[in-house]
């Protein structure tokens, strides 16, 4: 095994002795790489981001540079892979272009976020598939410029002094990577490969299996291991709770939790893979997560995050589950003692509470096919991206001849976990897809749940938001696209 450490700006850095917990952010800055700053430490304001590259969505062997929050990551999480931050980019005398636009379009002020947003803004602009047309700074939307810049690249990147317009105005001005551009050409070369890790500091212990069965076989042992994929959860409790695991096992890039597969009876997709991952991969085979990828966090987040840590979690306000229990999703539970699938309805058993063993994992979500024709999901919070949910919602129907065969709804938000509506499912069963129909369901399932005062909303507005969360369904689908157009 070689010395611990990462390719940080094209030069090789070793840990040394790096305790198991100190963050990436926090190992760049001993670095002096102070660009990235520790803004909120729980990935919301995104002043920490740096790229890394790793494997290309298309699959194809390739690289490609992705932004994540340093803050959130462990440092040893990058053991062998390698790191790009604002300072790598570009110099006083070379800019790159995307800081060359921040800087001649006013996109920065105080400079407190300008790295951050740099970092993702970079990741965006050698983003496979972007293709810059001439005339680059006229946009087509709010959210995709005519240079094929995505917007919601810079979703979990907040600035408190500037205003967005210039930082806006200055993505939407990026051209083409340069012929010469080094950073352009590294997406051509293989990935940097999974490295196993094992990194000790006083009683905590980091490691990084080789494989499946080694982690499984870890986790035997020793279950009180805490497992860790993208860290967006974990990462919080050892900013903000001080939490400090003995042993933390690392399971993002294991190769058998990265897969994905589209049959014609289920679609697969494994737990270890991202979110961004998943969206891309799919490109649109599953409508309903098609509507949850973009309000779910940002794409900071869903660069790290993973489907098995948001339903490992147990969180009763994961976005992911309330889709899911739509979806009729099976989850695919494994241990050195084989593998077990469980429906996800029946998964959940209390708060942050599941029939999944210390010993287990979850391996893959399966989701059955053929998908409902109706979907939707409605996610509702103080803030329209990058928020946690005071409510969400996710529907499944199946509407023929104008009436409703099948009904599946799943909630989150509204009880200690995740739950269906089966009262409302019920209700709407056998009866005509009409705005009668829906008035009566939405009073049954304003009753759905047992909806908590906090901090987030009252009780009162949560059932209030249940009640009318299928009416605004039924306004944005009166009718199922095969009678629209009929």
């Amino acid at each position: 095994m070689s010395t611990p450490g990462a390719t940080v700006n094209g030069r090789k850095q070793a840990f040394g002795a790096l305790p198991v917990h100190t963050s990436a952010l926090d190992w760049l800055r001993d670095l002096r790489l102070t660009g990235s700053k520790e803004g909120c430490a729980e990935g919301e304001c995104g002043a920490c981001a740096i790229m890394v590259a790793r494997p290309a969505t298309t699959g194809d062997g390739t690289t490609e540079w992705v932004s994540i929050n340093a803050c959130l990551i462990p440092a040893a999480g990058l053991d062998g892979q390698e790191v790009v931050t604002a300072e790598g980019l570009g110099t006083p005398t070379s800019l790159h272009p995307v800081q060359h636009e921040m800087a001649v379009r006013g996109g920065s002020q105080c400079g407190y976020c300008t790295p951050g947003f740099i970092c993702s803004m970079a990741a965006e602009f050698y983003r496979a598939g972007r293709t810059p047309v001439p005339a680059a700074d006229e946009h087509d939307s709010d959210e995709h410029g005519a240079n094929g810049f995505d917007l919601h690249a810079l979703s979990g990147n907040l600035c408190r002094c500037t205003g967005y317009r210039p930082i806006k105005d200055a993505a939407y001005a990026l051209g083409a990577p340069d012929a010469d551009d080094a950073l352009a050409s590294r997406r051509d070369q293989a990935p940097p490969a999974p490295q196993p890790t094992r990194i000790t500091s006083g009683s905590a212990e980091y490691v990084r299996p080789a494989s499946l069965p080694e982690a499984l076989q870890i986790l035997a042992d020793r279950p009180e291991g805490v497992v860790v994929a993208g860290a967006t959860d974990w990462g919080v409790a050892v900013n903000i709770l001080g939490t400090r695991a003995p042993l933390v096992i690392a399971i993002d890039r294991l190769t058998e939790l990265r897969q994905l597969t589209i049959g014609s009876d289920e679609i697969r997709i494994g737990a270890g893979l991202t979110l961004t991952e998943i969206e891309r991969r799919l490109d649109g085979e599953i409508p309903l997560l098609a509507q949850l990828f973009p309000q779910f966090a940002s794409r900071l987040i869903r660069n790290g995050a993973t489907l098995g840590g948001n339903l490992g979690t147990g969180s009763p306000i994961g976005d992911a589950p309330p889709a899911l229990l739509a979806l009729d999703a099976h989850l695919v539970l494994v241990s050195t003692a084989g593998e077990r699938a469980v429906p996800l309805a029946d998964y959940y058993t209390g708060y942050r509470q599941s029939v999944r063993e210390p010993d287990e994992l979850i391996r893959e979500i399966r989701i059955p096919r053929p998908l409902a024709g109706l979907t939707g999901f409605h996610k509702i919070a103080k803030r329209r991206f990058d928020d946690i949910s005071s409510v969400a919602v996710g529907f499944a129907l199946d509407v023929s001849e104008g009436v409703v065969q099948s009904a599946r709804i799943g909630l989150g938000g509204v009880a200690a976990t995740p739950v269906r509506a089966l009262e409302t499912e019920a209700s709407l069963v056998g009866q005509p897809w009409s705005a009668r129909t829906v008035l009566t369901s939405s009073r049954v399932m304003a009753r759905e749940g047992t909806p908590l005062d906090d901090h987030r909303a009252s009780a009162a507005f949560r059932a209030a938001m249940l009640g009318q969360a299928l009416l605004k369904l039924h306004a944005q689908n009166p009718l199922t696209r095969t009678e629209a157009s009929a």
